[in-house]
């Protein structure tokens, strides 16, 4: 399994960011599929999951700003990000989460970063 997320980059506080995550050896639809972030110096923490059946949950400092979709035909996770703040500025990795759980990183591909300046 590889996953591979992209579309980071250096925003303004109050920006839209959308990530991207692409995979092989791994169907999407099959999984529960989570994003996490790391901020410099800081543990990795959960950003949000959408599960087999569709339902999301999402990290409270992130939600009702950051929405995960997912595109079955394309096998790939998006991770809209919206009203960045510079508390967001991490690199961010797309997870298949442990079977069972839905915030239980399983497989982290490589991350993409994300800087919010103020």
């Amino acid at each position: 399994v590889q996953l591979q997320a992209s579309g980071g980059g250096l925003v303004q506080a109050g920006d839209s960011l959308r990530l991207s995550c692409a995979a092989s050896g791994v169907t999407f639809s099959r999984n529960n599929m989570g994003w996490f972030r790391q901020a410099p110096g800081e543990e990795r923490e959960f950003v949000g999951t959408i599960t087999r059946s569709g339902s999301t949950y999402y990290a409270d400092s992130v939600k009702g700003r950051f929405t995960i979709a997912r595109d079955g035909a394309k096998n790939t996770v998006s991770l809209q990000m919206n009203s960045l703040k510079p508390e967001d500025t991490a690199v961010y990795y797309c997870a298949v989460i442990v079977e069972g759980t839905v915030t239980a990183p399983g497989v982290l591909g490589k991350g993409t970063l994300v800087t919010v300046s103020s």
